[in-house]
């Protein structure tokens, strides 16, 4: 009888905080944090959605534009690869960039070492009041991305990516073990009353079941309040970022409201003998689903 390959440990990290409109009082904060989940024995910690700043994407003004930066020499993805080479973390760090005459929502993932492993540019670009990011990003053209890492191979979308079956799905066909999702959202500025928290927490916690594999989602708190063109727009982030298990269930969770550092370990060897006897991957019939190709399900 063969043996049983023996324990992989990681230790994830999810951290949410309330940013403030000043690059560096954000990135200290989100340093400090990163050193706080290190001292909690975190491996791949994750930072939310474009933590520099507010989230701008309430407005279409043509100023905000100046907070795009290119990949090369971007101050921030510098400073992360210096504080991941000093702890030995891995830091998936989300920015918004300029490619040229391009601009991008996009996360380069640097590894335990400092090195910059590659990028990712958001795929769904979502529009809509109070997250009017089609004015400012063009959707990615960098095709789902997974990173071998010191510690895992893993899988990292952004936000309106979570949303979407087929994304988790392709990560993990590629070969991640983990899933990661920075995130900003909130309340909706065209009705008060609508809380989206629980629906995005159970389609995330579908696809870490849906796929067996951890998953990892950081959300921003705080009321953020931006100058539009038509006057103020506010929307009070939620938080709720989560850590799920394999099996979609929530293993650590942070509330609506307070900054936290969130830890959970796993392992992922046990949890690469599930996957695979489990059967969701052997029974795929991909040869039926070329629907999914299409826009209006047509078969034509």
């Amino acid at each position: 009888m063969a043996a049983v390959e023996g324990e992989r440990m990681v230790v994830v990290s999810a951290l949410q905080f309330a940013c403030t409109d000043d690059v560096k009082t954000n990135v200290d904060h989100a340093e400090r944090l990163v050193r706080e989940a290190h001292a909690k024995g975190a491996n791949i910690i994750l930072i939310q959605e474009l933590f520099e700043g507010y989230y701008f994407c309430q407005a279409q003004r043509e100023d905000y534009f100046q907070r795009a930066k290119p990949r090369k020499g971007h101050p921030t993805i510098l400073r992360m690869q210096d504080l991941a080479r000093e702890l030995g973390v891995v830091i998936p760090v989300s920015f918004f960039e300029e490619a040229n005459t391009a601009h991008y929502n996009s996360i380069v993932v640097i590894d335990a070492d400092g090195k910059d492993l590659g990028l990712y540019r958001k795929s769904h670009i979502p529009d809509g009041p109070g997250y009017q990011e089609k004015f400012y990003f063009s959707p990615g053209d960098t095709g789902f991305q997974v990173f071998e890492t010191k510690f895992a191979k893993i899988g990292v979308a952004i936000c309106w990516d979570q949303w979407f079956p087929e994304a988790a799905r392709a990560m993990v066909l590629m070969g991640a073990e983990i899933l990661f999702y920075p995130t900003a959202i909130g309340s909706e500025p065209q009705d008060s009353n609508l809380d989206s928290s629980q629906h995005w927490k159970r389609v995330m916690q579908g696809h870490a079941g849906a796929n067996i594999v951890p998953l990892v989602a950081s959300n921003r708190i705080g009321k953020e309040v931006i100058e539009t063109e038509h006057g103020l727009s506010q929307i009070t982030f939620y938080g709720n970022s989560f850590i799920a298990g394999p099996t979609g269930e929530i293993v650590s969770a942070a509330n609506d409201k307070d900054e936290v550092v969130l830890v959970y370990k796993f392992d992922l060897n046990m949890i690469k003998i599930k996957r695979k006897s489990w059967g969701v991957f052997r029974d795929r019939r991909p040869d039926l689903y070329k629907v999914l190709l299409t826009l209006d399900g047509s078969r034509i």
